[in-house]
């Protein structure tokens, strides 16, 4: 007997016999393999092999990760010889010179790249890739949307398609938004932002609009679905995120420096944040685009053609990511196993293997994104960010891997684990200063006649506290003194002494924000090694306010943590008190912090008083200024405002489109029941109107009622 039941045929079936003017809502297939991976084993001879020789930035390295070793090799024996004024150091004092060498070198490493970047910048006879006239290659432009907005997704779309087009080259882009929304009401709400901009575009728009039934693999299985069903059709594809903006000049210019470059995987652009007015994200976006291209160009010349990819903003060449990026699923369970959650690292560093290239055009100009508006809104992205480099643990000894990837890796785990060291490092000083001060002096120890105390040097103390603030504020400064020199960048913040101001105010917020940021990353990281899967919520991109008891709920052990550590530090030593008193500060602050830093009005504030201004905010961008203006539009549609049900029933001409767009039938087999599809069905059987539906059904049963082309016609007929 057949051990499969075959489901019943849809109401509408999608092509023309059903609406000849109802245009299908993906180009046809043009399927391309996309092979598993395997970590344990790689054959050199299966890869791409350039047939030009490349150098490696040999020197460039040398200088990074030398200088760097250097530097942290004298902070840390300027610790031993701070901690060992009284004899040899005890095992808590050695515990202290550790950890200090952990955390020293993690600043150091950001220290000498940003010299090697400000020193890059200063050649200023390197200008961005040029405005290509022509091309011969496809690409596809990616938008993967989660649960987003369409006022603001469906605008950005549409102005870098106008700005596409006004480059005469438009022919040769597609655009794609594909959706992995798991709420009804936003998988419709995609829907009729799609059809609405399709028909204001024409027949001739290239657009297309694709949702998943499960959201498997998250977004790197988004992006994998799309090159298994349609990667055969285009040379490459650009890959963006739901708040990403590039100009149509960036666009064509990466596509054809993916087309100049045949040896290229994976081009990296560097997107700079804007369209941030609350407090923290204006901090943010100030020290991104102040500080971040030192960074970036420090990063860009010593990763050479082995860097990394952040998954999104970038460029890559299709058959290759085909070829060599199917992520396999790591053993065990999450939160190191399972799905591979910092995709992009790894892609980089698989199509690196296969032999292609993959670097950064940090100077190629037109690339951005934002940023999240409040310090709670950049912890919940920063779990998941957490989870996933430390995830990479798992991939860093991967089969093949080039030895720059996996300093890549190495570079993000010691990113997350740099904060619990700071912490530990902070109580172990804490409990030498106790030892100190309850300890009774050693007479016998020392070889002559005055008594010896486990005590600190205090000038080398002072000394190495001196070093490691250079070492850390330096980027900044590198940064702040580029600015300074670039009359236009200068001009456009406000002058020279609000760039100033505006540096020192950022310091002042950073060094306040930071021990909050500690100590939120060192829980992220502590429950991630005790096995709490951090799962994959929306990103909230709004400046709307988080509600005070959500801020006091989430930091209340924050404030209770800085006011016992100010009590204990001051009640065994005031130099101790004084010594943490920055950190003592910013905890016992948390809350109004916390409030503060997600604030419309104080970022608005320091705005019209030009503190904190960059470029892009005196000049807005042709291309965000367009894509603002859209969706100020597409908000009076109320799209995203609209209930699911009711907009498919006020609207039969919408749900026939919807089924259109649905995949066709599939078999199941026999006994195995959808619960959800089951007690839809029985719902919408048993109501008369739609609102008895709407009250009826729970959020995964609208999911299964929109997936069954059945239950949509009977919901069309309810009354």
């Amino acid at each position: 007997m057949d051990d499969t039941i075959t489901l019943p045929e849809p109401a509408v079936e999608p092509g023309p016999s059903a609406s000849p003017d109802i245009a299908p809502a993906q180009p046809p297939e043009a399927l391309l393999a996309m092979p598993v991976q395997d970590l344990s084993r790689w054959v050199p001879a299966t890869g791409h092999r350039s047939p030009r020789a490349r150098r490696s930035p040999w020197l460039a390295r040398a200088w990074v990760f030398g200088g760097a070793l250097a530097l942290t090799a004298y902070g840390g024996w300027q610790m031993v010889e701070t901690v060992s004024v009284s004899g040899s150091p005890t095992a808590l004092q050695l515990a202290l010179v550790v950890l200090f060498c952990l955390t020293f070198s993690w600043i150091t490493l950001a220290f000498t790249s940003a010299l090697l970047g400000f020193a890059m910048l200063l050649r200023r006879e390197q200008r961005p890739p040029a405005i290509p006239t022509a091309l011969t290659t496809r690409t596809a432009i990616l938008m993967p949307v989660y649960n987003e907005a369409t006022a603001r997704t469906f605008a950005g779309i549409e102005a870098m398609r106008e700005a596409v087009e006004t480059t005469c080259l438009g022919r040769h882009f597609d655009w794609f938004v594909l959706s992995d929304s798991t709420r009804a009401d936003a998988w419709i709400a995609e829907e009729r932002a799609f059809l609405d901009l399709r028909h204001r575009l024409g027949p001739e728009a290239r657009l297309y609009y694709r949702h998943r039934p499960k959201n498997h693999h998250r977004k790197a299985g988004n992006i994998g679905d799309f090159v298994t069903h349609w990667g055969g059709r285009y040379d490459h594809m650009l890959v963006l995120d739901a708040d990403s903006l590039m100009s149509g000049q960036a666009i064509v210019a990466l596509a054809a420096a993916m087309e100049a470059d045949p040896d290229a995987g994976i081009i990296q652009t560097l997107p700079l944040i804007i369209n941030r007015n609350t407090l923290f994200a204006r901090l943010q976006q100030f020290a991104a685009r102040i500080y971040g291209p030192v960074i970036a160009a420090g990063l860009a010349a010593w990763s050479g053609r082995d860097g990394n990819y952040w998954g999104h903003n970038a460029i890559i060449r299709t058959r290759a990511f085909a070829e060599s990026c199917g992520l396999p699923d790591l053993p065990g369970k999450p939160p190191f196993g399972g799905h591979i959650l910092s995709h992009d690292f790894v892609e980089a560093a698989l199509i690196r293997r296969a032999g292609w290239a993959v670097y950064m055009l940090h100077r190629l100009e037109g690339s951005y994104e934002e940023s999240p508006p409040s310090l709670i809104d950049v912890a919940v992205r920063d779990r998941r960010w957490a989870q996933g480099n430390l995830q990479h643990a798992r991939v860093i000894a991967a089969a093949g891997l080039h030895p720059a990837t996996r300093q890549h890796f190495a570079t993000g785990i010691a990113g997350y684990l740099a904060s619990p060291l700071w912490l530990m490092q902070l109580v172990v000083g804490i409990l030498l200063v106790l030892q100190t001060a309850t300890e009774r002096p050693d007479y016998f120890g020392g070889a002559g006649f005055s008594p010896v105390f486990p005590r600190f040097d205090p000038v080398r103390a002072l000394q190495l506290f001196g070093l490691t603030m250079a070492v850390l504020l330096a980027p900044k400064f590198l940064g702040l003194i580029l600015a300074l020199l670039d009359r236009s960048v200068r001009h456009a913040c406000g002058g020279g002494g609000r760039l100033v101001l505006s540096s020192l105010v950022e310091i002042l917020l950073s060094a306040l924000v930071a021990p909050v940021a500690m100590v939120i990353q060192s829980g992220s990281v502590m429950g991630i090694l005790l096995g709490r899967d951090t799962g994959w919520n929306p990103q909230r991109r709004d400046d709307g306010s988080i509600p005070l008891r959500d801020i006091v709920s989430r930091h209340r052990w924050h404030t209770l943590l800085g006011v016992v550590a100010g009590i204990a530090a001051f009640a065994i030593a005031t130099s101790l008190f004084l010594w943490m008193s920055p950190t003592i500060l910013g905890l016992v602050l948390a809350i109004p912090i916390s409030w503060a830093s997600g604030q419309l009005g104080l970022g608005l504030a320091l705005k019209r008083r030009r503190l904190l201004a960059t470029p892009e905010e005196a000049t807005p961008p042709a291309i965000a200024v367009r894509a603002g203006a859209l969706a100020e539009r597409n908000a009076v549609t109320a799209f995203d405002d609209a209930d699911a049900l009711t907009a498919l029933h006020a609207d039969p001409r919408l749900a026939e489109a919807h089924a259109q767009m649905l995949p066709p039938g599939r078999e199941r087999p026999r006994g195995a029941i959808d619960p959800d599809r089951t007690l839809a069905a029985a719902k919408i059987d048993e109501a008369v109107t739609v609102a008895e539906a709407q009250a009826w059904l729970t959020p995964r049963e609208r999911l299964a009622l929109l997936h069954d082309r059945a239950l949509i016609e009977r919901l069309v007929r309810l009354t």
